[in-house]
């Protein structure tokens, strides 16, 4: 018998799913724009706050530098308006749950709050890692490395690129943890085969971690040991999850009536 599904909404028909989905929209995009518009004024201080990892091992004299006309503005611009995004992320996945909510099942919205809460919590985790520890190592591994007789003097739209670029990465690498939840929960993998693969994720790890940070062991460990503790705060977490979706479907097949005799 299959799984009833009692806190359901009634049927809507397909207009009034797309009339749901246009209002959840303009709520998202309306979070956003308000956000936009109380960080507009602070837009060139946020830009002296994103670039004070690099300002600060800049050579004595050496400043960033603009090479586009508009640069000086938009660069800034852009910036807030990402801020604003990643700032409105609580809204936005809110309406994201409103609107999937009435399709699941009753465990599944057990889980799926939590997951939700976890990911942003992680994504805020990951650019906050990147921005404390991993940006200060980047940048004075690279003026470290800057040849005699050139100036490390940056041009503020490709430096903003690069950290948005790092920032992305990171807040998606800490998402791991969800990651893993989900696949055990849904049942492509299994506990026991992810303890399995272990040592190949511990591997992974070191591969990313060289690839996003500058060529020194300490940087690439820096990065490599918290995704491979994250993948087993994943692992341990899923194998919770696995074992008590699997005891409630028990409870539930021993609590169905027998089928009748034909």
């Amino acid at each position: 018998m299959s799984e009833q599904k009692p806190d359901l909404d009634p049927e809507m028909p397909l207009v009034s799913h797309l009339a749901e989905l246009r209002t959840r929209l303009l709520r998202c995009v309306a979070a956003v724009f308000l956000i936009f518009a109380g960080l507009f004024y602070f837009t060139q201080k946020i830009y002296t706050l994103v670039s004070l990892p690099l300002r600060q091992y800049l050579p004595e004299g050496a400043t960033m530098i603009a090479t586009d006309v508009a640069s000086p503005f938009l660069t800034p611009f852009k910036l807030t308006l990402v801020v604003a995004l990643f700032l409105a992320m609580p809204v936005i996945l809110h309406q994201v749950w409103g609107f999937i909510a009435p399709g699941l099942y009753r465990h599944e919205k057990r889980i799926a709050v939590p997951l939700l809460v976890s990911s942003v919590v992680l994504f805020y985790g990951g650019m906050a890692f990147a921005y404390f520890l991993v940006f200060p190592l980047i940048f004075h591994f690279f003026a470290s490395v800057t040849p005699e007789g050139v100036s490390m003097m940056t041009d503020i739209s490709s430096y903003l690129d690069f950290v948005m670029t790092l920032f992305f990465a990171f807040g998606v690498a800490f998402e791991i943890p969800v990651a893993v939840v989900l696949l055990i929960w849904i049942g492509v993998v299994d506990v026991a085969y992810l303890r399995k693969i272990r040592p190949y994720v511990i591997i992974g790890c070191f591969v990313v971690g060289m690839v996003l940070t500058p060529p020194d062991v300490f940087s690439q460990t820096l990065l490599a040991v918290p995704m491979w503790l994250l993948f087993e705060v994943g692992v341990f977490f899923g194998g919770m999850v696995r074992r008590r979706r699997e005891a409630e479907e028990a409870d539930e097949s021993r609590s169905q009536p027998p089928a009748p005799l034909p």
